[in-house]
C-alpha cells in the first residue's frame, strides 16, 4: 500500500512546492508530480518567474530524491518546439534549459506515466484507444506497455488521446483496463476532486484568466490500493 501525496499541474506557481513541504510527512509514502510546471496566462513576459518556478522545481527534486514526475504538454511543447496556448517564445530557451536540468537531477523518475500499485499517474490520463493504437493489440504486458509509451514522442503523444492531452472529464474515453487500474490525473481544470469513472482529476490549482483561482487550492494524499483520497494535512502543533 503506498499513500501518494500528488502535486498537480504547477504552472509559474513556485509557492506549490513551498506547501507540499509543510504537509504532515507521516501521512504519506511517495510523491508524484503531475506535469505542467510553466506557462500561465498573460505570464508570457515573465521570465524571471519561468526561471524560479523551474529552480524551486529542481530544488525539489533534489531534496525529495524518490519524488516521481510526470511530464505535461506545456513541457514537452518546449522541447519539442510545438506551439502551444500561453507558449512563451520569450521565455523559450530558459524553458529548454530548466527541464533539461530536471532530466537530468530526475533521470528514469521523469516519465509520461507511472504505476505504483494499481494505479496510474499521467498528466491527463491513458485511455484505450491511445493504447491500444500506440502499442499494439498484442501487447498484453502493463509493464512493457508503460516502458514503450515512456519511450515516446511528439509524433505519438502529440494528439488528443494521449496521456498528456486527453480529457475524460469533459470527453468519452474509456480509460486503460479501467476494471483494474485507477488513475490520477491533472491537465483538466476542476474546482474540487472530481472521482469519476476510476479517473481522479486534481487540478485544482488553475485561474481563470484575470488571476482569481479556480480550483480549491488545495493538496491531496490519495491510498493507491483503497483509492480513497483526503486533504494534505499539516502536521500537529506540538503542545508547549
Amino acid at each position: 500500500m503506498s499513500r501518494v501525496l500528488v502535486i498537480p499541474d504547477v504552472h509559474l506557481k513556485p509557492w506549490i512546492f513551498d506547501k507540499a513541504e509543510k504537509v504532515d510527512k507521516l501521512r504519506y509514502d511517495d510523491i508524484v508530480i503531475l506535469g505542467d510546471l510553466v506557462d500561465d496566462w498573460g505570464k508570457s513576459n515573465e521570465i524571471e518567474l519561468y526561471k524560479e518556478t523551474l529552480d524551486r522545481a529542481a530544488e525539489f527534486a533534489k531534496e525529495y530524491d524518490r519524488s516521481l514526475w510526470c511530464y505535461g504538454n506545456h513541457d514537452v511543447s518546449y522541447l519539442w518546439d510545438v506551439l502551444e496556448t500561453g507558449y512563451s517564445i520569450q521565455a523559450r530557451i530558459t524553458v529548454i534549459e530548466g527541464i533539461t536540468k530536471l532530466e537530468r537531477i530526475l533521470e528514469e523518475r521523469y516519465r509520461f506515466v507511472h504505476k505504483i500499485d494499481d494505479t496510474l499517474f499521467s498528466h491527463a490520463g491513458l485511455t484505450e484507444n491511445f493504447t491500444l493504437h500506440s502499442c499494439g493489440y498484442h501487447v498484453k504486458d502493463i509493464d512493457e506497455i508503460l516502458a514503450r509509451i515512456n519511450r515516446m514522442g511528439k509524433q505519438e503523444l502529440w494528439r488528443n488521446s494521449s496521456p498528456i492531452w486527453a480529457r475524460p472529464q469533459q470527453d468519452f474515453y474509456r480509460m486503460f483496463r479501467d476494471d483494474v487500474l485507477y488513475q490520477v490525473v491533472g491537465h483538466t481544470p476542476v474546482e474540487e476532486p472530481l472521482d469519476s469513472y476510476g479517473v481522479l482529476s486534481l487540478d485544482l490549482f488553475s485561474t481563470y484568466s484575470n488571476g482569481d483561482p479556480y480550483g480549491n487550492q488545495k493538496l491531496y494524499i490519495v491510498d493507491t490500493v483503497t483509492r480513497e483520497y483526503n486533504e494534505a494535512k499539516l502536521p500537529p502543533k506540538r503542545s508547549k
